[in-house]
């Protein structure tokens, strides 16, 4: 996937919370280690996030984008 943001973490998910609205993504990154990214339910949905995906984390001012 290419994209213009250069804050880029590759991991791995280890944990999916799905709330009403906001599912709560655990990353497993090299450096620092573990990173959370809040994203809403319905993106979490549609990408199909699941413990072991592998997936880029995209970070940009404060806010914590995946890509799968």
């Amino acid at each position: 996937m290419e994209l213009s943001a250069r804050n880029q973490l590759k991991g791995k998910v280890s944990n999916v919370e799905l709330g009403a609205v906001m599912a709560n993504i655990k990353i497993e990154v090299s450096e620092p280690g573990v990173i959370t990214a809040i994203i809403t339910k319905e993106s979490a949905e549609r990408l199909g996030l699941k413990e072991g995906d592998d997936v880029t984390a995209l970070i940009k001012s404060t806010e914590v984008i995946i890509g799968k």
